[in-house]
């Protein structure tokens, strides 16, 4: 049966199922409830207010993706056997969700050139080969990838370790999803996070939602779209896609949502992908011809506004709306709706950011806000949704390539550490060192590097270029059976809610949140605090101003970053007082911004064309699925886009009659990067014609390695394709 909604008794009944896979609904039930921050998305849950629990106190706070990963971490261990009866050729063959589904991963596992499977080896000789291979290399030899499944403790640690080994060669996961929109943020208003927190986007009475899918992937929002709607707000969705949960919801928690559906979307536009920068000029072009702009604003609180305005006028409604994909009655549309808001949020996921224009996309939004001064006023802003629970916190405590000179400067003066001066590499970079041999060792925090990167062909050749790489999980991906170094070492580590002292994670609203953690639930996982200390330990044991055994706890590591990481500075009693906060000098309420003069900054883009307008090409993005976060598939099914497996690509009716197949037909999907054979080609009702949909992770073998040049965000969803009918014999 045709899914029209999201969420529902569907998803009630999920719930059961997944409790059932636990080993029981109230065995499930408390690991949901227990104090720990929700382990999915940076939208936060969870925390001192116990699980199940927003930062405003609401109770139940729950979706299929927490779920989905608790399951994950309470699976039985993988039995030191199986390394044996499983050769890594019948490894390689398994879908994400297969090897997710293995078990949790109990020893360290080692691979070494030429070898059929993977060994189990000891904590020692793990360390021991570790350490000695780092010290036979120079630390510009190495990089150090993080993802944001980790703490804040961890993170730091794992960063400040890089640093006095010698390289600044840090990054995070981020540069392959909101990279674009850090940097359009810090440069206009001085701070790359969300200007709001939680009850301001409630009090919203207009919401533009662009280039995002949260029914699927943030559910939990959709209970504060649907307090917007409650309260006579209206919610624009921008996506070149109609997805099913954004035109309607059944939230399980609210009655009368669940049994009589909510709608979401009071307005709905469908842009060509890539269209997004042309549509929201056309916007502003249109407030300005309807003397709609609030020009005191500009000039009082913002620079480079007369640039801006010149450029509005100077660009065609031709132009827009050819570029856009968008007809200018439509635009007018959208901006009357603004222009009648009182109190309006923009938010966006990374439908904006993986563009070779990302950071122009983000600075548009930026300019829209400003033009009604939107920025700086309780109940409107800037609102990236960002992904990993703890990806804006990996980021806030130092795992970036070029530390912020005040923690820098504080790192050196206040703790005696000395710090490298050189240029740390990006995270495309870094790969690009692997594959061509000046790089030749990973040490990575979490994640599934492979699987996130554009070019898989190219990341396969590029990790299996490396000497070593050492990756620290607790389940198995795609990332530890493809792209093999000549020596890859797997260390296990305990789930966010087995540490075995507190940690902390900060929320896409800049909220500090505390975990309690609790007790292991098999033997053999170690804390990554632990991990971290012990190789600094081995690998630098005299290095000046850090006490590795102090470091295993994260209570010193907190003093630490209180004491270094602007805003973070009650972190430090955060452990005694139970405290969460919000890190101060973020959430603009004030028009006063992160600037040197406190003005927000307006920018001039040029408009890029259009891709993919050729007879036989489309406009290719690549999607997650309801049924999985990030890499990690759970389930293969796509619930709401009504598909049953993977291998397929959705295209409109109109474009299946254009070149010449069949629902269903076997086609080959290719590019000057990479191609795909026996895909399905679908008719999908609900995209926008030219243009596509594809499955990530699997279909980054046509994802070009070209980035944004301001973010270094590769473009996953500005990929240009053609589609052939399958030869038969």
């Amino acid at each position: 049966m045709r899914v029209r909604s999201g969420g529902g008794f569907r998803a009630i009944l999920y719930s059961l199922k997944k409790g059932r896979e636990a080993g029981g609904y109230w065995k499930f039930f408390k690991a949901m409830r227990s104090r720990n921050t929700c382990k999915t998305c940076a939208l936060g849950m969870g925390g001192q207010k116990g699980g199940m629990v927003n930062e405003k106190g609401a109770f139940p706070e729950v979706c299929k993706k927490s779920m989905q990963a608790m399951v994950s971490d309470m699976q039985p261990g993988i039995d030191p056997t199986f390394w044996k009866k499983n050769p890594i050729e019948k490894l390689k063959k398994l879908s994400p969700r297969k090897l997710e589904y293995l078990g949790r991963l109990l020893h360290p596992v080692r691979y070494r050139a030429g070898a059929s499977h993977f060994e189990t080896i000891t904590w020692e000789e793990a360390f021991n080969s570790i350490v000695a291979k780092l010290k036979s290399l120079t630390p510009d030899e190495t990089f150090w990838y993080f993802s944001g499944r980790s703490s804040n403790e961890a993170g730091f640690l794992l960063q400040l370790l890089a640093r006095v080994y010698g390289t600044n060669n840090v990054n995070n996961c981020s540069y392959y999803c909101h990279q674009a929109s850090g940097v359009g943020l810090q440069t206009s208003v001085g701070s790359g996070t969300a200007t709001i927190d939680l009850s301001d986007l409630e009090k919203a009475d207009l919401v533009f939602l662009i280039g995002g899918n949260p029914a699927s992937n943030h559910p939990r929002l959709m209970s504060s779209l649907l307090h917007v709607r409650r309260h006579g707000g209206k919610v624009v969705v921008i996506n070149p896609v109609r997805e099913t949960g954004l035109v309607n919801f059944r939230i399980p928690s609210d009655p009368l949502s669940l049994v009589k559906g909510s709608k979401i979307a009071s307005h709905y536009t469908m842009p060509h992908i890539g269209g997004d920068l042309a549509l929201l000029w056309g916007i502003a072009k249109s407030l300005r011809e309807h003397d709609q702009i609030d020009t005191e604003f500009l000039q009082k609180h913002c620079r480079d506004d007369a640039e801006f305005l010149a450029r509005v006028d100077e660009i065609p409604w031709d132009e827009i709306e050819s570029k856009s994909g968008v007809t200018r009655d439509e635009i007018e549309t959208i901006a009357k709706m603004y222009a009648e808001s009182e109190r309006t949020v923009f938010a966006w996921t990374m439908g904006i950011t993986h563009h070779a224009h990302g950071v122009d996309n983000v600075q548009a939004i930026a300019n829209l806000a400003m033009c009604r001064g939107m920025v700086g006023r309780p109940g409107a802003g800037l609102m990236p949704i960002r992904g990993h629970s703890n990806v804006q916190g990996i980021g806030s405590v130092g795992v970036t390539p070029k530390l912020k000179q005040q923690i820098f400067d504080s790192l050196q003066s206040k703790f005696n550490v000395k710090l490298p001066t050189t240029n740390g590499l990006d995270t495309l970079a870094c790969m690009e060192g692997a594959a061509d041999g000046s790089i030749k060792a990973a040490f990575c925090l979490g994640g599934n590097l492979f699987g996130s990167n554009p070019d898989a062909g190219f990341a396969d050749h590029a990790l299996s270029n490396l000497d070593m790489n050492v990756m620290m999980s607790t389940t198995l991906n795609t990332g530890h059976v493809h792209g093999l170094a000549a020596e890859t070492i797997i260390l296990p580590v305990l789930a966010r809610d087995e540490e075995p002292e507190p940690t902390t994670q900060e929320s896409m609203f800049n909220f500090v949140r505390l975990s309690d953690g609790g007790p292991r639930r098999l033997p053999g996982p170690r804390s990554e605090v632990d991990v971290i200390s012990t190789l600094g330990k081995r690998l630098l044991p005299d290095a000046e101003g850090i006490d590795w055994d102090q470091m295993q706890h994260t209570e010193t590591i907190r003093q630490w970053i209180g004491g270094v990481v602007p805003g973070y500075e009650k972190i430090q009693s955060i452990g005694k007082t139970k405290e969460e906060f919000h890190i101060g000098g973020r959430i603009y309420h004030e028009p006063t911004f992160g600037t040197d003069d406190g003005r927000a900054v307006m920018h001039a883009h040029a408009l890029p064309p259009l891709k993919g307008t050729g007879d036989d090409e489309l406009r290719l993005m690549t999607v997650r699925s309801e049924g999985q976060f990030n890499t990690v598939v759970y389930e293969e099914e796509d619930l709401y886009r009504n598909q049953e497996r993977r291998d397929i690509i959705l295209m409109h009716p109109d474009d299946l009659r254009r070149l010449g197949l069949q629902h269903d037909q076997r086609v080959r999907v290719e590019n000057e990067t990479g191609h795909m054979d026996s895909i399905l080609a679908r008719g999908y009702e609900d995209i926008r014609p030219g243009n596509a949909l594809m499955y990530y992770p699997e279909c980054n073998v046509l994802v070009s390695r070209y980035a944004d040049p301001q973010s270094k965000t590769p473009a996953f969803k500005g990929v240009v394709v053609k589609v052939l009918a399958m030869q038969t014999a």
